[in-house]
């Protein structure tokens, strides 16, 4: 997973989302986004997501995308759920409770996304 506070919107490749078919949401066709280096993305839809950082589980829909990063945890999940990113200390944090972001792992089921250390 990347934290982006550059990325807009929360993003899933396309591949990982089909995993979670039953929280797809479809969008209109032809509809893509400017990655980081200029390039275009297709959109395929949203997903109604359970996102889990820490102790803490967060719903929010996420585009699904052509993205090589897994997923992109973007600036609207970020001020959503009023998460602060530090940089020195590798780390983001909501509520003040700290989730050290170094390493995490995404697991995929039927019933979410999660992210754990």
């Amino acid at each position: 997973m990347l934290v982006d506070t550059g990325a807009n919107v929360t993003l899933v490749r396309a591949d990982l989302a089909q995993k979670l078919k039953g929280n797809f949401i479809y969008t209109a066709p032809n509809i893509s986004l400017k990655t980081a280096t200029g390039e275009k993305a297709e959109i395929h839809g949203k997903l109604d997501a359970a996102i889990e950082c820490g102790s803490r589980k967060f719903q929010h829909k996420i585009y699904v995308a052509d993205i090589t990063d897994p997923c992109i945890l973007g600036l609207d999940f970020l001020q959503k759920f009023n998460f602060m990113v530090d940089l020195e200390r590798n780390e983001i944090r909501t509520g003040g409770e700290e989730n050290p972001r170094s390493r995490p792992l995404i697991e995929i089921s039927r019933k979410g996304l999660h992210f754990r250390e």
